[in-house]
């Protein structure tokens, strides 16, 4: 702690205590808080508590008060809990009788403020802080601590109970392995005293009538066995496994739901992944007990498990597939469908029931949905799915979804019935599609597929969010589609799917409601990205209306609609016109009106999301090499990054400062120096005229005075680019040994110009009206001048200073504890507000 920091804690400390002073802020309070975790973390001696007793006077200051307000009770307590994380501050405070008064029952248990959830908060957090040693440990455990937490719970605060949970969690593992002398076995467990208290509790609520006593309980050892992997977990398990297990057979107790959770962290144990018998006994007596919703997330889990009976892995994908075999069954024609499982593991009436009913129908179906897409999602599949059923089972509940499927089957014609237009289910089978484009072994089922797909693309009744669905589910089948043609030269089936793709997509790109438009331009983007090298692709989209429609789209009235237009244009610009042998009449024109179109948006449109867009797409452009030979790039760049410099949308700026880094890197790669932009040239004679004409190009450019300006935006993140692309430079053009001092170049007229400059650099965004026209005698397209300024400026003090947070002053302790009493009003030379 600083000598100014315990100057100012004594009056810090009494502001807080004072019941005439406004309450403080509880940031502030938080922020003192993480202060002293600091301050304790590495040092755990009494020093701080005894070189500052002011703290064990606030403490005891607000203790004494009638009615202390809750919110500094709750800091106290926490406060307390911080400091008593070591042994040696632990006694100091018991020698005062602090702990006692606050953690024990005649603290603030049994007082009326106790009603008051954040002095619980306050005491379980404080106690959890604490509990580092034995000392804290018995202390708590003699006193009658146990208690009050397991009483805390079932406490009305959700935030309480679960801190309490894992209170108990924390104090039997610090128990057991802090206070056990040899390792526990089940033939003889000796638990140490406080374990054994808390054993004890698990074990009374796990036998009592009490539902929210067995699910507190239940709880608990979830969180135990998720984060504690010791052996000794198992002993704790084998005295409580029966009791868990009548839970699945005895329906007196509703404990069923809380299992799967409990089970599921067991399995990721090595403690019982690695065991025989018992144990995966009792999670395929869950899987079979359980009912479809609740044995689903048990059944997911296990088939994530890389260690795992291969019995037990074979009957959780029977639950998890039963709702898939329902489906099919109900869909077919009596005796057509053989059905996909040999034997169900639960009675499939259940399953049958569970679709049959309109309140449980479209949540089973979303969760079986959500479990398939999880599995697909993995990159190793401990299992093999059934891709081809699964590919059959999505096209059934879509076309249930939009009627297009009438089952001959009573339960069909009702899952049917309850499933139109169930956004839900469609949005959640049009994820799983997606997903399973990147399986192989659904190829059979692809021309079927795709009269589903375009049903949907085609359908009024299509809703927009399922509509975006459907779309990012068909670019990625036709990914896979092109794939497949090209493997089996199926040509004509691919052409005709491509053309009614297109027709659909017209009609969508004309559509009165915006986020349909905005959807379909987002798709022909990401069809454009995936398959432009693909001719059957080309000549599909540009024999269509697709491309005019698309740039008829850049004058919306909606401007995320235009921003997309403008990435869509901006991609088929590449099949369009910077295609090597571009199809389309007029190439050059076309180009130039484009080029001059996104221009027009990028200076005139009144919304930001569109000017960004265009930026953008110019930078990837350039990136590509797009934009012609090196002088028209540079004519290209220079109207560019003169048009953004102004915009009021920092995004927009930034973008502009991209676009001049990839143009400094490519012109220097063009002219032989280095590839890297941070290198260090290696001949000054070789280079000499190469960096010279470099330099020429961009101050021709425009490129430093949009550079220096931008140092000082008023926005950090384009200050800090522009900062990154002035250091890479200055290591493109001077050896480190070569850089200037500034302090000896002010002789010269350029030179009393760069330290002006060095000096309006400093203010940061401060400085005012930024000259870029030479004033102040810099020229920014001067090369010389340039060269100067790049090897004078101190460009790491700018980078430094770009790089510091913008509280980094305020966020001192010092500065914490003069706002807390500035806040109250007790600081004579400051009594304005802080802030």
């Amino acid at each position: 702690m600083t000598r100014e920091c315990s100057l100012l804690l004594p009056r810090v400390c009494a502001a807080l205590a004072d019941p005439r002073q406004p309450g403080s802020d509880d940031t502030c309070l938080e922020k003192l808080l993480d202060w002293f975790r600091d301050l304790t973390q590495f040092d755990p001696t009494a020093s701080l508590v005894q070189d500052n007793p002011c703290l064990t006077e606030f403490i005891a200051s607000v203790l004494a008060l009638p009615e202390p307000s809750a919110s500094i009770l709750s800091f106290t307590l926490r406060l307390a809990g911080i400091l008593a994380a070591s042994e040696n501050r632990f006694q100091h405070l018991q020698q005062e009788k602090l702990l006692v008064r606050l953690f024990g029952r005649d603290g603030p248990l049994n007082s009326a403020v106790w009603e008051d959830a954040s002095v619980r908060s306050g005491w379980v957090e404080g106690v959890h802080s604490m509990m580092h040693h034995q000392p804290a440990l018995h202390f708590l455990c003699n006193g009658g601590g146990i208690d009050v937490i397991f009483t805390l719970q079932g406490d009305p605060s959700l935030f309480v109970a679960s801190a309490a949970s894992q209170l108990l969690v924390h104090m039997l593992t610090l128990s057991v392995e802090s206070e056990t002398t040899k390792p526990l076995s089940t033939k003889d467990c000796d638990w140490p005293a406080c374990a054994q208290m808390i054993i004890k509790r698990i074990e009374d609520s796990l036998q009592s009538s009490s539902a929210s006593h067995i699910e507190q309980s239940l709880k608990l050892l979830t969180s135990l066995f998720g984060s504690c992997r010791a052996t000794w977990t198992e002993v704790l398990w084998l005295g409580i496994a029966k009791q868990i297990e009548s839970f699945l057979t005895e329906e007196t107790v509703q404990a069923q739901h809380m299992l799967a959770n409990l089970l599921l962290n067991m399995a990721w144990s090595p403690v019982f992944c690695d065991t025989e018998g018992s144990f995966w006994a009792l999670v395929t007596s869950a899987l079979e007990h359980l009912t479809p919703v609740q044995a689903g997330p048990l059944a997911v889990g296990i088939l994530r498990l890389y260690k795992c009976p291969q019995d037990v892995r074979i009957q959780a994908l029977t639950v998890l597939l039963q709702p898939m075999d329902c489906i099919l069954r109900a869909a077919s024609q009596p005796l057509e469908y053989a059905g996909l499982l040999d034997e169900s593991v639960s009675d499939p009436i259940t399953v049958e029931s569970l679709l049959s009913s309109k309140s449980s129908c479209a949540s089973l179906l979303c969760q079986t949905l959500a479990h398939l897409e999880e599995l697909l999602s993995l990159i190793r599949l401990p299992v093999d799915l059934p891709y081809t059923s699964l590919l059959r089972f999505l096209m059934t509940i879509l076309q249930f979804c939009n009627g297009f499927l009438s089952p001959a089957s009573p339960l069909g014609s009702t899952i049917s019935r309850i499933l139109i237009n169930c956004f839900r289910v469609q949005r959640s089978a049009l994820d799983v599609l997606a997903a399973l484009s990147e399986r192989k072994g659904c190829d059979t089922l692809i021309g079927s597929l795709f009269d589903v797909l375009l049903a949907y693309l085609e359908s009024p009744n299509t809703s927009p969010t399922v509509l975006k669905k459907t779309f990012q589910a068909t670019s990625k089948w036709l990914v896979r589609l092109q794939e497949l043609s090209c493997s089996n030269s199926q040509w004509q089936q691919t052409e005709k799917i491509l053309q009614d793709v297109f027709l659909v997509l017209q009609k969508r790109l004309c559509s009165p409601c915006w986020e349909v438009r905005d959807s379909s331009l987002e798709f022909l983007t990401v069809l454009i990205k995936c398959l432009r090298d693909q001719d059957e692709f080309r000549q599909s989209l540009l024999s269509s209306e697709v491309p005019r429609l698309t740039e008829n789209l850049l004058e919306d009235p909606e401007s995320y609609v235009r921003a997309s237009a403008v990435t869509a244009v901006g991609h088929l610009a590449f099949i369009t016109y910077f295609a090597p042998e571009s199809p389309v009449i007029g190439n050059q024109y076309n180009k130039e009106n484009t080029v001059a179109k996104l221009q027009e948006i990028l200076s005139t449109d009144p919304e930001g999301f569109p000017r960004r867009a265009v930026i953008s797409i110019f930078t990837k452009w350039l990136r590509q090499g797009c934009t012609g030979q090196l002088e028209d790039t540079e004519k290209f760049v220079s109207r560019v990054i003169q048009t953004v410099e102004h915009d009021l949308d920092w995004e927009v700026r930034l973008g502009g400062l991209e676009l001049v880094e990839v143009f400094c890197s490519q012109t220097i790669c063009q002219l032989g120096l280095p590839k890297c932009p941070y290198a260090p040239v290696s001949s000054a004679v070789t280079s000499s005229i190469h960096q010279n004409e470099s330099l020429q190009i961009f101050c021709r450019a425009k490129l430093f005075s949009f550079l220096f300006q931008s140092l000082c935006d008023c926005d950090k993140p384009v200050g800090q680019r522009a900062c990154d692309i002035l250091l890479g430079l200055r290591g493109n053009f001077y050896p480190i040994s070569t850089l200037k001092d500034s302090q000896g170049t002010e002789d010269s007229p350029a030179g009393h110009g760069i330290a002006w400059l060095q000096r309006t650099l400093r203010q940061g965004s401060l400085a005012q009206n930024f000259p870029t026209d030479g004033g102040n005698g810099v020229d920014f397209q001067d090369p010389e001048s340039m060269m100067l300024a790049l090897g004078t400026i101190d460009l790491e003090e700018l980078h430094g200073e770009l790089n510091k947070s913008s509280d980094h002053v305020e966020k001192s302790p010092q500065s914490l504890l003069q706002d807390i009493l500035a806040t109250g009003g007790t600081i004579e030379e400051n009594e304005a507000d802080c802030y």
